[in-house]
């Protein structure tokens, strides 16, 4: 990828944060701002945007990693069963009450239930001494499904009021974003990406084949398990953030080979760069469009994404992650 087009993204990408920052219900100049303009500015937009870059480029990463890993380009972060259990576990926390209890509760209940469940699913891919990619897809799918009926039966016999909260955090809500909540996530997000980055090399590699990378003097299963734990861990903290926001782990990667093309050393960062951008205009048009109702930003990337990759599912080179 030739310099002039990483800084040409680079300048899209500023931009794009830029504008979600300065831009919504009230427009801010931030070159004359006032008391109210600064709190908000300070206390609500710069932490929410941050939280959105967080949460997209953990999700655009993770659609990169998976795409290579299960060699399957319709591979998305919460294919796995992540984000279903996550949701089902925010969802008992809320309509029990434990999730009300303090600020930390909703992310950390999510970020247990999708731990537990990454590990349900690392257990029954597991085989022979590895994780095989198409015991780790089957599995997430199946509890996807049962993570799924069981959502749905317990909101439909709940009458409680956590039920709204439920279903705006399920559908991707950012509006609990604040300055606490930065640091844990950025942790997890910041590790997950580097081990991804750091063996991006590997990655390629098991792309063309487990016996091709066994030649080049990789070890297949332990690749594949570093690269389940890296994509656990973005996607993980991703939805303790901001609830299940769908198709950008899934469109980003692809419309980002496009200009990077397939090497797993660009695919990888850029697609962080880009679904954190994507998630912050995502984010900008929810809260901005229909002020001052807010639309939940996995809505947003939903209708955005969902045409855009069924043009790109037209394109012979989508079948080529």
């Amino acid at each position: 990828m030739s310099k002039i087009k990483i800084y040409l993204l680079l300048a899209l990408i500023v931009t794009f944060i830029i504008i979600s920052v300065i831009s919504g219900p009230r427009l801010i100049n931030p070159f004359s701002i006032d008391e109210i303009e600064r709190e908000i500015l300070f206390s609500i937009r710069i932490p929410r945007v941050i939280v959105a870059v967080l949460i997209g480029a953990s999700l655009g990463a993770s659609g990169a990693i998976l795409q290579g890993l299960l060699r399957n380009p319709l591979a998305d972060p919460y294919i796995l069963g992540i984000s279903s259990g996550a949701s089902l576990t925010v969802a008992i926390g809320l309509l029990s009450g434990v999730s009300t209890i303090g600020r930390f509760s909703i992310p950390f209940t999510a970020f247990l239930g999708a731990s537990i469940v990454s590990l349900i699913v690392g257990v029954f891919g597991w085989k022979r001494g590895g994780l095989w990619p198409e015991r780790l897809l089957l599995a997430g799918v199946g509890l996807s499904f049962l993570f799924h009926a069981s959502l749905i039966l317990l909101m439909s016999l709940s009458t409680d009021e956590g039920l709204r909260r439920a279903l705006l955090w399920i559908f991707g809500d950012l509006s609990m974003a604040d300055w606490s909540l930065i640091p844990y996530g950025l942790v997890f997000m910041a590790i997950g990406l580097m081990l991804s980055i750091y063996r991006s090399r590997a990655l390629n590699a098991l792309i063309l084949g487990d016996e091709f990378a066994h030649s080049l003097g990789f070890s297949v299963h332990k690749e594949r398990f570093l690269f389940f734990i890296s994509m656990v861990l973005m996607t993980s903290a991703s939805v303790s953030l901001g609830g299940t926001i769908g198709f950008v782990g899934l469109l980003i990667p692809h419309i980002v080979r496009f200009f990077s093309g397939a090497d797993n050393r660009y695919l990888i960062p850029i697609s962080g760069l880009s679904g954190g951008a994507f998630l912050c205009v995502a984010d900008f048009i929810g809260r901005t469009v229909f002020a001052p109702t807010e639309i939940p930003s996995g809505v947003i990337t939903a209708i955005i994404g969902s045409p855009y990759f069924l043009y790109l599912l037209r394109r012979k080179d989508v079948l080529n992650p």
